[in-house]
C-alpha cells in the first residue's frame, strides 16, 4: 500500500494523521474488497484546486475535492485526491463539524470514488452519503 502526500496548503498532516488515514483507507478497501494499490492525497488551497477543476472539469469554481482514478482494474484502488483544505474548513464551520471531521468525509468520499462509486444520480449520491456515514461511524 502506497500513500504519499503533497502538501500546496498551510495544512501539514503529523505522523500520527497520517497513520490514521491509513487505518482508515485500509479498513475501507478491505469492507470494500479492493486492494490499494497507491493513493496520492494532495492537500491544496482554494485556488489550486479551482485551476484544476477549471483545466480537467471545466468547472470554474473552488470545491473540496477532485479524485483522478488510475486504474483499469476494478479491484484496485489507484488514484489521486486533491482536497482543497480551505473548502473543508469553510465547510466544517459551514456544517458544525470539527475540521478533522469534515477532513475524514472528504477523504473517504474520494476513496469511494476510487473504489468505483458516483454520486451523479440522485440515488449514487444517497448511496455515497450512506457509505460515508457508515465509515465515519464505524471507523
Amino acid at each position: 500500500m502506497i500513500i504519499k502526500y503533497l502538501h500546496y496548503s498551510e495544512f501539514k498532516t503529523s505522523q500520527e494523521e497520517k497513520k490514521q488515514f491509513k487505518e482508515l483507507f485500509y479498513s475501507i478497501s478491505k469492507t470494500e474488497k479492493k486492494k490499494i494499490s497507491s493513493i496520492n492525497i494532495i492537500l491544496c488551497n482554494d485556488e489550486f484546486i479551482r485551476s484544476y477543476n477549471k483545466e480537467y472539469l471545466n468547472h470554474d469554481y473552488e470545491t473540496d475535492i477532485i479524485t483522478f482514478h488510475d486504474s483499469n482494474d476494478e479491484e484496485k484502488i489507484e488514484g489521486e485526491l486533491l482536497i482543497s483544505t480551505d473548502t473543508v474548513k469553510s465547510n466544517s464551520k459551514k456544517y458544525k463539524v470539527s475540521f478533522e471531521n469534515e477532513l475524514s468525509r472528504v477523504l473517504i468520499h474520494g476513496v469511494l470514488h476510487l473504489c468505483g462509486y458516483n454520486d451523479v444520480t440522485k440515488n449514487e449520491k444517497a448511496l455515497m452519503k450512506k457509505k460515508e456515514n457508515f465509515y465515519l461511524k464505524n471507523i
